[in-house]
């Protein structure tokens, strides 16, 4: 990965809830933005510390996830480039309840608290569009719990294999997996093992063929009926 600064203000641009602000206020928010950088498996902050500020990733792929004393892990999201994540713990004056990782060499913009805060007290459309955001969040994490409730380990690996294609989803095509398995699995809610068996199901239906993290969906619309 390479190390070049960004364009900071240009990036913050990028971030859904900045989109609208003035280049006079981008420019006060730059003020308060860091880079980071971190290779792959480095720890960005444990379960515990203390936060300052949300998180922007310009390039990479993060893993936010929680471990139980007897180490066994539960990836909670995956968050990939153009996305934020830690906005809404930012304001519980609360320690991050999860730890995040680098999955990729990642590069990162650290946002201040103070600045979003100023921004919040200033603009009331602002503050609109910051709940905005976490309140998708929120709907995307009732979806899942109601994914790992409702709905069986197979059609969970078939919803997440069509949902990682792009345009026509009724042909043939390949997908490259943006993780590993086990990361995979874990988000899932799955074992490691049940995701290769699942996996090799669907290769013995003639529905998918897997080379490592390749993955060729034969027929998606038959995939897709798979599910029951």
């Amino acid at each position: 990965m390479s190390n070049r600064p960004v364009d900071i203000p240009t990036a913050l641009r990028q971030v859904s809830f900045f989109s609208e602000l003035t280049a006079e206020e981008i420019d006060r928010v730059a003020r308060f933005t860091r880079e980071r950088h971190l290779e792959k498996g480095e720890i960005l902050f444990q379960r515990g510390d203390p936060v300052h500020g949300f998180y922007y990733v310009v390039s990479g792929q993060m893993k936010l996830a929680v471990s139980s004393a007897q180490g066994n892990e539960k990836v909670v999201e995956i968050i990939s480039p153009m996305h934020t994540f830690g906005e809404a713990v930012m304001f519980l004056n609360r320690p991050y309840p999860v730890f995040a990782e680098a999955l990729t060499s990642t590069h990162l913009l650290h946002i201040g608290q103070a600045v979003v805060s100023e921004l919040i007290d200033q603009d009331p459309g602002f503050a609109r569009k910051l709940l905005a955001g976490m309140a998708i969040r929120l709907h995307g994490m009732i979806q899942d719990v109601e994914t790992y409730s409702l709905r069986s380990s197979m059609q969970r690996v078939i919803g997440y294999l069509l949902q990682q294609v792009d345009g026509e989803s009724g042909v043939a095509c390949d997908i490259a997996l943006p993780t590993s398995k086990q990361v995979i699995a874990s988000r899932l809610n799955l074992t490691p093992e049940t995701l290769s068996r699942i996996f090799h199901d669907l290769s013995e239906a003639g529905l998918i063929t897997v080379h490592g993290k390749h993955i060729s969906l034969l027929d998606p619309a038959r995939l897709a009926r798979h599910q029951g």
